[in-house]
């Protein structure tokens, strides 16, 4: 079988149809998010970093990788020691291959949940064996995500853009820039609008046409991505990110929307997948506001921080920033 859409639900849901009791996943490139939700699933898996030999890691999501190591015992998160660019989905029965998959599709949800621009297929039996060999010299030659120390590690690779991209941000305001505003319907209040077909508690952050002439490589152009109807018209295809808050906390995300810039069609905002309302609810909980109320100038003002800063962290990984600076306070002792 061959596979080139849904890699991310053909992921977890082969389990079900398979009697396993083990997972191996080597991947070039790694999303927090599939492997937060690997730890719902009811069997152990190992889940190894392939570039991390030549690409490095950011201290951001290197600490993101750490927490959800530290917090799960059926996840074990692995820096393979030598440069594996492979993807490949192993289930195990009593350390024995029952069934992989092989392809292009990295462990992430850049990799997993673009329709058509990365495949999957089903590896043949007789190769189960030197597949089994590859993977265990990977794994036995393969760090702990925790017992890796990058302040060695990282020098010498400062061009490195992993780790470039760690102190790179663009800072995207919650606010209307002519009018210093929260919107009425759209951007953290997108759920207000009653006639949208939306939630209340639906948010998203506006990508402006400044942020992508500054910025890029953070907002880059949409792809054409044909359709799943034979001889139907093309369309732009969101692109799927993971997000890492400064607070550790980890959703699914999309570029979302299209704008022109230059001629050359952009994404229009970045909203959480599968819902927006994901996102509402994450940011009303900071800011103390209840799930679907609006959220005035007033209540960010008052939160402190009227603005998000968002930077890559690693490939198709955002790191947004929504914290408070801490105020000087008087100890009373």
């Amino acid at each position: 079988m061959f596979y080139n859409t849904d890699l991310e639900e053909l992921i977890f849901t082969q389990h079900s149809d398979i009697d396993s009791d083990e997972l191996i996943i080597i991947s070039g490139y790694l999303g927090p998010s599939p492997i937060e939700r690997l730890t719902t699933l009811d069997l152990p898996a190992t889940v190894v970093y392939g570039m991390y030999p030549s690409d490095g890691i950011g201290e951001r999501l290197h600490t993101t990788l750490n927490s959800i190591h530290n917090r799960n015992e059926s996840v074990d998160i692995l820096y393979s020691s030598f440069q594996v660019h492979a993807k490949c989905y192993i289930w195990k029965k009593e350390g024995e291959i029952i069934h992989a998959l092989i392809g292009s599709a990295n462990f992430s949800s850049n990799g997993l949940r673009t329709p058509f621009r990365e495949v999957l297929t089903i590896a043949n039996e007789h190769t189960y064996e030197s597949l089994n060999e590859y993977a265990e010299m990977i794994i036995n030659r393969a760090n702990i995500c925790t017992s890796v120390d990058l302040t060695n590690r990282n020098q010498g690779r400062r061009n490195n853009r992993a780790i470039l991209q760690d102190t790179t941000y663009c800072r995207m305001t919650l606010l209307i820039p002519n009018t210093g505003q929260v919107h009425e319907a759209s951007g953290i209040n997108w759920g207000q609008n009653p006639n949208n077909h939306t939630n209340p508690r639906d948010a998203s952050i506006p990508i402006r046409t400044t942020h992508i002439r500054e910025f890029p490589t953070l907002f880059p152009p949409k792809l054409e991505s044909p359709t799943n109807v034979i001889g139907g018209r093309e369309q732009r295809e969101n692109d799927a990110i993971d997000i890492v808050w400064d607070d550790g906390t980890t959703m699914e995300g999309l570029l979302e929307g299209s704008q022109p810039v230059d001629g050359i069609k952009h994404p229009k905002q970045i909203c959480s997948f599968p819902n927006k309302f994901i996102m509402g609810d994450y940011l009303r909980s900071r800011m103390g506001i209840a799930s679907g109320e609006f959220v005035s100038t007033e209540d960010l003002v008052n939160y402190g921080r009227t603005h998000i800063d968002v930077s890559i962290i690693g490939e198709g990984v955002y790191y947004l920033d929504f914290s408070v600076p801490i105020q000087n306070v008087d100890i009373i002792i």
